[in-house]
């Protein structure tokens, strides 16, 4: 685990179902769930969308604030 991912300790720990991975610097909006793939729940039914749906409407308010 790099620099970066120990930078993300304390966000995953405090809003882990909310928080979003924004790319910056890129000529498009760019957003996605902060959990990554999730591989251990995929398929199960247990899988929380609250992230996927954080991420979604962050890249939308941000389309918006820029149209």
């Amino acid at each position: 685990m790099g620099a970066p991912d120990q930078a993300l300790i304390p966000i995953k720990t405090v809003a882990f179902d909310d928080s979003v991975n924004l790319t910056l610097g890129l000529p498009f909006i760019r957003t996605s769930p902060d959990h990554g793939a999730a591989f251990d729940t995929a398929g199960t039914g247990k899988a929380n969308p609250a992230s996927l749906i954080a991420a979604l409407t962050l890249a939308s308010r941000m389309a918006a604030a820029n149209s």
